[in-house]
């Protein structure tokens, strides 16, 4: 009996060492909670059994339930429900199931389990996910949460769950349609009403849930993340049919609870966009206002995106040089590409290479920066062999040590000349390379030209010219 005792204590600790860490209770009154509990247990233990015991072992974890739900209320801490107040519950629905076991005809005591079983609504909770996730049947689990909520029905969890339920069902059921589809199945037995499967019933408890509950937020933080991984989620659930008011009102709900969270901003920037608000570029620069530096390179592509979208290009340069001087160091680089990219379909090479003049002292860059505007003069119909070996030996420059295919690209441009005979670049009035084209180059013979023009063009720099820096 010892041994049995001493675990039953022992699996206590957990809660109990939340309880001191928060600042819940003090370490003295974790010692005196300790050896009550084990008064109580040793009780309930023994030989002889006596009903009184298991109701004062029930009454005092009860009181201490409500002691503690004071304190959190005292101290405003509302965190680490699961790992205190779950614990708790069970233990005493434990020893109200042992009690009522040992006598089954006492109408008090089963009215009293009954009581407490409606009062803590975790009990609801847990019997309808196991109706759910254990036996598959969210129609049980769906009367569960409703008779739940006639005892409870000012009680934010309950509302969070079972909206979380419904939505889980919906996309359930959508998947199972589309499997059928995709086998090719015959879907006689498959008759939800397409109401069910759009996710109507979760948005029915939701508008519910904020008329009787003033100021419940249905998707708290964990809950957004449960609700944003289901495909194609609330918010796409929600304007996939049009439902901008009341996707605006949820994205709206997010960024005002958690500002510095990039996932709701990118929410309710999809949901403007896609409403055609004329508030969205004053919500990009809201977004920027809360988020760090660091994260926000997403949120300016989606910017840049919207505003090319808008046809107005003057707003589009604006932007990216807003972005340009906002994300620094690998961040930019994509954001570099973005740029080249937009000023070539928007303004053609010329646009392209000043924007390219306008970046290349701005560093960290790429090899695929220099090999877009490499690949925007070639499709040129007067490629200018000048500006093909200024990009390569700028691009060498960055990356002539860790891309030997950058040299290897620029040796037939070391023996074309514009007149169209083919000669060698060395001599006197050569155009110094840098180092690295030089050694790419020094090992090539000239095509098509016989004699001793056939011997490897000699590229290093003539003993009285200085080497370029």
């Amino acid at each position: 009996m010892a041994e049995i005792i001493q675990e039953r204590i022992e699996d206590r600790i957990p809660e109990l060492e939340q309880l001191e860490r928060v600042g819940l209770f003090s370490h003295a009154e974790i010692k005196a909670i300790i050896k009550k509990a084990s008064d109580l247990e040793y009780k309930i233990q023994r030989r002889a059994l006596f009903k009184e015991d298991f109701i004062n072992y029930v009454q005092y974890e009860i009181n201490l339930l409500e002691l503690i739900q004071r304190r959190r209320k005292r101290v405003k801490y509302s965190f680490k429900k699961d790992e205190i107040e779950h614990s708790i519950v069970q233990r005493v629905q434990g020893v109200f199931r042992r009690a009522s076991a040992k006598w089954k005809d006492d109408v008090q005591l089963w009215l009293s389990y009954v009581v407490f079983c409606k009062k803590w609504v975790t009990l609801w909770i847990m019997a309808a996910k196991w109706e759910m996730e254990d036996r598959l049947s969210s129609e049980s689990a769906r009367h569960l949460f409703l008779r739940a909520l006639r005892f409870n029905p000012e009680c934010p969890k309950l509302y969070q769950e079972y909206f979380r339920m419904e939505l889980m069902h919906a996309e359930k059921l959508r998947k199972e349609k589309q499997e059928f589809e995709k086998a090719d199945m015959d879907m006689g037995d498959f008759d939800h009403p397409e109401e069910i499967l759009k996710g109507e019933l979760a948005r029915i408890i939701y508008k519910n849930s904020i008329s009787k509950i003033k100021g419940i937020y249905l998707l708290n933080i964990h809950l957004w993340q449960e609700v944003t991984s289901l495909s194609p989620g609330w918010i796409e659930l929600l304007l996939q049919h049009n439902f901008f008011t009341e996707a605006l009102e949820v994205a709206e709900t997010g960024t005002e609870l958690f500002k510095d969270s990039m996932p709701m901003w990118q929410k309710k920037l999809q949901v403007l966009i896609e409403s055609k608000s004329p508030d969205v570029e004053k919500s990009f620069e809201e977004a920027f206002v809360h988020l760090k530096r660091q994260v926000c390179l997403p949120l300016w592509i989606s910017w840049a995106e919207w505003s090319e979208g808008a046809e107005s290009q003057e707003d589009t340069e604006a932007v990216f040089k807003k972005a340009i001087l906002a994300v620094t160091g690998p961040n930019s680089v994509t954001l570099k590409e973005k740029y080249l990219d937009w000023a070539y379909r928007s303004g053609g090479y010329k646009k392209a290479r000043a924007v390219f003049k306008s970046l290349q002292e701005i560093r960290p860059f790429s090899v695929e920066f220099f090999r877009k505007i490499i690949q925007f003069e070639k499709e040129q119909e007067s490629c200018k062999m000048l500006n093909l070996r200024e990009y390569y030996e700028r691009a060498l420059r960055e990356f002539g040590s860790v891309d030997s295919e950058l040299g290897i690209e620029l040796r037939p441009l070391c023996f074309r000349e514009s007149e169209g005979e083919a000669a060698c670049v060395a001599g006197g009035d050569e155009r110094r390379l840098p180092s690295e084209a030089r050694a790419a180059a020094a090992t090539i013979c000239i095509p098509g030209v016989s004699g001793p023009a056939q011997a490897p063009c000699d590229l290093r720099p003539a003993p009285d010219r200085e080497r370029p820096r």
